[in-house]
């Protein structure tokens, strides 16, 4: 995949989130994304909620669900499960190998919609310069669902995502284990020790971090990958992990789920 088609997949991201009202993450501060809390502390996670359960987002569910026919946009009544939830990515820092740094960072947080059909979203909410908002709406229930296998692989964990082949571990104790079958196939079943997971993630990005000739040249992406098709769906654009993958300068992670205008 080119750079070029990675770009403009990410402008059709863009596009896609402002089309559907929101904050796109990528753009969510004139000088490049709003840095993340690093921990996701009972007030962030609040404030996320109250993102998640605002009116304005509750009408943009509606549209979202009902955007293939599935339900009718007065009888979708999106609700918000739970609370919302950390999700981590691969770490720039550890990937650069700086002291001390950890595996993952905080991304974004994630909450659970549901809408009355069972159809069920992830809503991402980011810190951005006008306060924590819903930058993206993804399908599905990722997040949640890895979040639960890794608490019962390995408790006490962190749980990341690796988002340049969308691999999903759980970290702790010195170890990576794998979570889904692309993790499988970059560390195999049994895992890897995080020296050897470094190893892994700094031969194949450690040149395309922020600062490096990659990304002044303005590269974008780092693996070759095609991107999935969004068949069938009115707008349907590949979802991206946000410009926040390994930093957001250089190298665009790109999600296999889709994110879909509604307007």
């Amino acid at each position: 995949m080119t750079a070029m088609t990675l770009r403009a997949t990410a402008a059709a991201v863009l596009a896609a989130t402002a089309l559907l009202g929101l904050a796109p993450l990528a753009a969510a501060a004139p000088g490049g994304p709003v840095p993340q809390p690093e921990a996701a502390t009972a007030e962030n996670r609040a404030a996320a909620t109250r993102a998640a359960t605002a009116p304005d987002t509750l009408a943009t569910l509606s549209r979202f669900f009902a955007r293939e026919g599935k339900v009718s946009l007065t009888a979708a009544r999106p609700r918000i499960e739970g609370e919302a939830i950390p999700v981590n990515h691969l770490s720039p820092d550890f990937v650069a190998g700086r002291a001390g740094a950890s595996v993952a960072r905080l991304e974004f947080l994630a909450s659970k919609a549901v809408s009355s059909d069972g159809q069920q979203a992830a809503l991402w909410t980011a810190r951005t310069e006008a306060g924590w908002q819903v930058v993206n709406i993804a399908t599905g229930d990722d997040e949640f669902r890895y979040a639960r296998l890794g608490a019962e692989k390995l408790p006490g964990g962190t749980v990341f995502r690796e988002p340049q082949i969308d691999a999903w571990y759980v970290a702790g104790g010195g170890r990576v284990l794998p979570l889904d079958e692309d993790a499988v196939r970059a560390v195999g079943a049994g895992g890897a020790g995080l020296d050897g997971y470094r190893a892994r993630v700094a031969a194949a990005y450690g040149d395309k971090l922020p600062g490096s000739a990659y990304a002044s040249r303005g590269g974008a992406g780092g693996y070759a990958e095609a991107p999935a098709e969004g068949a069938g769906i009115p707008g349907g654009v590949v979802a991206a992990a946000g410009a926040l993958a390994l930093g957001g300068a250089g190298a665009l992670g790109l999600r296999r789920r889709r994110a879909v205008t509604a307007g």
